[in-house]
């Protein structure tokens, strides 16, 4: 078999250069808010070529690191610009040392018309996949890692209410190695919104606590499960725990409680792993 062609690269010699101003100080600012987002790394960059959800308007390579991406960089639309650079002006233009020296930028593409979001919930529910709520989950590893599990346990969606961070962020897309791009996800102002769509839908409403009056070893769902989880240290609110059914999950004496994205895991594993058989 032939080696892939080489695509056609834009050198980039100035770090003033305009053409790549939306890679200018990323780890400064980020560019969620002007509708797109940056992937870093190989295999991040590999899931956002490969997403349905998403596509790269550019990439921005480090030159020395172009022979060995050959088979990746094959696969990139002719009409996204490949950028390259000397480290010393790709480190200058980020703000800070690429040391994966693998950039793009992408954004969302156009959704298809479809169904409302209660519509595509009830879509989820016939499938039988649980849905994740995140609660007020500010930090960026931990929704990244929230949504590597929806993905590894086959989540059909997450649910972030107003207070939770933007799942697109640079860190959040690189820790969840790139899930986020496909895990459907949906913006909803609360949770007691999430509580009566999800309800409405045909989902089971589980707030994982350690003051869960069941154990998971004890819950049992014939039908789809959509879990709550909140902010580590504070939780879930009150009302959001007494609306559904308080889940904990048992552990040795002396420890009440784990890291948000561990205990979803484990929760999650539980919940759904008989349908991953």
């Amino acid at each position: 078999m032939s080696a892939p062609s080489a695509p056609q690269t834009i050198p980039i010699d100035d770090a003033a250069d305009g053409r790549i101003e939306v890679y200018r100080d990323i780890r400064e600012r980020d560019v969620t808010g002007r509708g797109g987002l940056i992937a870093e790394g190989t295999v991040v960059v590999e899931q956002l070529l490969r997403s349905s959800r998403f596509e790269a308007t550019s990439l921005f390579i480090l030159r020395n690191r172009l022979a060995g991406l050959a088979d990746l960089l094959a696969t990139v639309p002719p009409n996204v610009p490949i950028y390259v650079a000397e480290r010393a002006v790709m480190d200058e233009i980020a703000g800070f040392a690429i040391h994966r020296g693998v950039l793009a930028h992408g954004r969302r593409r156009q959704p298809a018309a479809g169904t409302n979001l209660a519509g595509r919930l009830t879509d989820v529910a016939l499938t039988g996949a649980p849905v994740i709520v995140a609660v007020g989950i500010a930090n960026h590893d931990n929704i990244g890692a929230i949504f590597r599990n929806a993905a590894a346990f086959g989540a059909g969606m997450v649910l972030l209410d107003g207070t939770s961070c933007d799942p697109l962020y640079r860190k959040a897309i690189r820790v969840s190695a790139g899930s986020i791009l496909h895990v459907p996800f949906e913006r909803i102002d609360g949770a007691l919104e999430a509580r009566a769509l999800l309800a409405q839908a045909g989902f089971s409403c589980l707030a994982l606590t350690p003051s869960g009056g069941t154990g998971l070893l004890d819950c049992r769902s014939t039908g789809p499960v959509a879990l709550f989880l909140g902010a580590e240290g504070p939780g879930l609110p009150g009302d959001v725990i007494e609306a559904m059914t308080g889940v904990r999950i048992e552990m040795a004496g002396g420890f009440d409680s784990l890291n948000v994205a561990t205990a979803g895991a484990i929760a999650l594993h539980h919940l759904a792993g008989r349908r991953l058989r």
